[in-house]
């Protein structure tokens, strides 16, 4: 059974990893898995649901970016359609079959190995003058293409997205802060439905749990993301890309050997 220790400890695990391009639904699985959580549908529920608390920093630090370009809510919005429609229909396929150590070590790998490349060939293609809220519908609706991928757990979505916007001539602070933002309707849609799924059948006690990580999710978030923008201005992807093939490799070679 899950602790409150074990719900805050995803808390931060969530936090730090929604906004880094590392896989949070990944970390989470692994962390679940090491702790020795069961893999239960609450359990399962949790690692989705506390996402909200990491949103809810974005929404709270972009709140003013979002209120002087309303048009953004529109382009958010075309964006997350193309995840909308294959998430709605790969939902019970993908958390049935895909949750699961193995799948993460995988994706984190290769997922490592596109980031290091993408980052290191697309930066001279950089458009300087586009601006997340001028960015044309076309390119937010390809992006949003990138983001399905990240349907696989390990996969990512923010380094999806920002794979996606740098290969369309976003820089990486640009690419990073649409990331931020697609997240809104992405996560909002994802969460609300799988408690819809679950029928909110949850005691006293889950709920508490899901509120104790949500509030630490949050407050993390805060720090992660405001740290990813300052870090992002004079650095590349790279450390990440080699952060997920070290940890996707270990991973890996810990459930095979």
């Amino acid at each position: 059974m899950m602790s409150f220790l074990d719900s805050f400890l995803l808390g931060i695990v969530e936090g730090i990893t929604e906004f880094l391009p590392i896989s949070s639904t990944g970390h989470l699985i692994l962390s679940s898995y090491f702790l020795g959580l069961p893999e239960s549908s609450f359990v399962k529920s949790f690692e989705i649901a506390i996402q909200l608390g990491a949103i809810l920093a974005v929404f709270s630090l972009y709140f003013q970016h979002l209120k002087k370009y309303p048009k953004l809510f529109i382009t958010l919005s075309l964006a997350f359609i193309p995840t909308g429609i294959i998430g709605l229909l790969a939902y019970k396929t993908i958390k049935l079959y895909l949750f699961s150590p193995l799948t993460v070590s995988i994706a984190l790998v290769v997922g490592g190995i596109v980031l290091l490349f993408i980052d290191r060939f697309t930066v001279e293609k950089e458009e300087k003058n586009l601006e997340i809220q001028n960015l044309p519908i076309s390119k937010a609706v390809s992006i949003g293409f990138f983001q399905c991928i990240s349907m696989i757990p390990g996969v990512s979505r923010s380094a999806a997205t920002m794979i996606g916007g740098m290969s369309l001539g976003l820089s990486r602070v640009k690419a990073a802060e649409f990331s931020f933002l697609l997240a809104l309707p992405t996560m909002c849609a994802a969460t609300g439905y799988d408690l819809l799924k679950t029928g909110f059948s949850f005691t006293a006690h889950e709920w508490t749990l899901f509120a104790v990580g949500f509030v630490t999710a949050f407050v993390f978030a805060l720090f992660s993301v405001k740290w990813l923008v300052k870090f992002l201005t004079s650095h590349g992807f790279a450390v990440f890309g080699w952060y997920r093939i070290i940890l996707g490799t270990a991973v890996f070679l810990f459930l095979v050997l």
